[in-house]
């Protein structure tokens, strides 16, 4: 077992890390930039060192001052978090070479299934319903015929990438040169890959993901799925499981497909397949993430699972023992509220000083968070700020609780999105379940 690990991340996911790690007995190193000195994960770590200034490619992003930091302190393994280098197959293989354990899947591995055009060969081999797409595009000429043998409109996207970056609808040929060009230029920016390929557009789907998990003995459990569907800019907001729009029989033969290609493509640690549910309720394969997810604790809750801590124990080496559920046997129902330092309206960012905090609290609230009274939320990173997760014995239990939770939680001195949120959980169609990735642009221009 691990007996120090580094936190290469920030905010609520470094102080997620520091729980698990706290629970299992390992001492930890937090990682910060200048900006983040007051940060509570560097309040809470056995060891803090700083890693550059404010700029994430100087800090979060520097490899080289977090492997010297790592070497420094005597870590044994380094845990990425969610986003920065947590998909960065290269820095996994940086970490072994300085014999680091990369608190994730190897770098083959990650590039097997990190790669979305990669992914999609996989999932063709493995038989996972997918869109009809393309591989990497040659040109705009080549999106352009490519686009016309699948049928409008299509989706451009890039290879390497994620969180809505890279991506472009096309709904008719006059717009594929444009298109090509803009996600092309947003990739190699982006990602550093300029790479792009397409697939049929769902004018209206859902957003179902399944959460796997592998040791490196051959064990491999399907813990469930959660609804992503409720999105701003593809930008996940609200998240639930298990999904209104599953049941045992789809969740089941999913699950067979998926342990089976995670089995013998030799994937170890936390994996998150995600999926767009049509109109009819068709699954189709879009991407996997090879990491912990921001709204990992949803399925804690339901399952009992401390995804975490075991990723650390997979990571390791650990044989895992969960039980052997085919469907998991779902305790409840939980819905997580992402709460974001952004207008409500614009979701423009609202960085600045937090004057006043007050956590909401009660039987089945959860609140993961990474800020207090009197930090400072930095203009630098993303503008997640914490995560309400309500938990009840139904869905309508759980969403009765998070409103009352949402009733309770002060942030003062910035703007959030709970008013977004509140307003969701009023909107009838939220109530029924009856969501798509579109719910959200509805609400808005509604008005709330």
């Amino acid at each position: 077992m691990f007996q120090k690990i580094l936190i290469a991340n920030r905010g609520e996911i470094a102080m997620r890390v520091i729980r698990a790690c706290r629970l299992l007995g390992i001492r930890t190193v937090a990682i910060h930039s200048e900006a983040d000195a007051a940060a509570l994960h560097v309040r809470f770590a056995d060891e803090a060192v700083c890693v550059g200034p404010a700029e994430a490619s100087k800090s979060y992003l520097n490899i080289p001052q977090i492997i010297a930091a790592a070497e420094v302190t005597g870590a044994d393994a380094i845990h990425p978090g969610y986003g920065f280098l947590s998909e960065n197959a290269k820095f996994a293989e940086l970490c072994k070479k300085c014999r680091l354990t990369f608190i994730g899947p190897t770098a083959e591995a990650m590039r097997t299934w990190g790669d979305k055009v990669s992914a999609r060969e996989v999932a063709k081999r493995f038989g996972i319903p997918m869109l009809s797409g393309t591989g990497v595009l040659k040109s705009a000429a080549d999106a352009a015929e490519q686009a016309d043998r699948v049928g409008y409109p299509v989706i451009l996207k890039a290879s390497g990438g994620g969180g809505g970056r890279g991506m472009r609808i096309v709904r008719e040929a006059s717009e594929v040169q444009r298109s090509f060009e803009i996600a092309t230029q947003e990739a190699l920016s982006g990602f550093k890959n300029p790479d792009v390929y397409l697939e049929r557009y769902v004018e209206a789907p859902r957003h179902i993901e399944f959460q796997v998990l592998a040791d490196q003995h051959g064990g491999v459990w399907t813990l469930g799925e959660r609804e992503c569907s409720l999105q701003r800019r593809h930008q996940k907001v609200m998240e639930e499981s298990p999904s209104p729009a599953m049941d045992n029989e789809k969740r089941s033969r999913m699950g067979d497909i998926l342990r089976a290609a995670i089995l013998e493509t030799g994937y170890t640690g936390l994996g998150t397949l995600e999926f767009l549910m049509d109109e009819r309720g068709e699954l189709f394969f879009m991407e996997m993430n090879t990491r912990v997810q921001v709204e990992h604790p949803v399925t804690e809750m339901v399952t009992g699972v401390d995804l975490v801590a075991q990723q650390i124990l997979a990571a390791a080496g650990e044989r895992l023992s969960l039980p052997d559920t085919r469907p998991w046997s779902f305790r409840g129902h939980a819905i997580e509220c992402r709460i974001n330092a952004e207008d409500a309206r614009s979701f423009v960012p609202w960085p600045g000083l937090i004057t006043e905090y007050h956590s909401p609290g009660g039987v089945g609230i959860r609140v993961d968070s990474g800020v207090y009274g009197g930090f400072r939320v930095p203009s630098s990173y993303d503008s997640l700020v914490a995560k309400v997760i309500a938990h009840g014995a139904n869905r309508a239990e759980a969403i009765a609780r998070l409103r009352c939770a949402l009733d309770e939680f002060i942030i003062g001195g910035i703007r959030t999105n709970i008013p977004l949120h509140q307003a969701l959980l009023r909107d009838p169609e939220v109530v029924a379940g009856n969501i798509s990735t579109h719910t959200i642009e509805r609400v808005v221009s509604q008005g709330f």
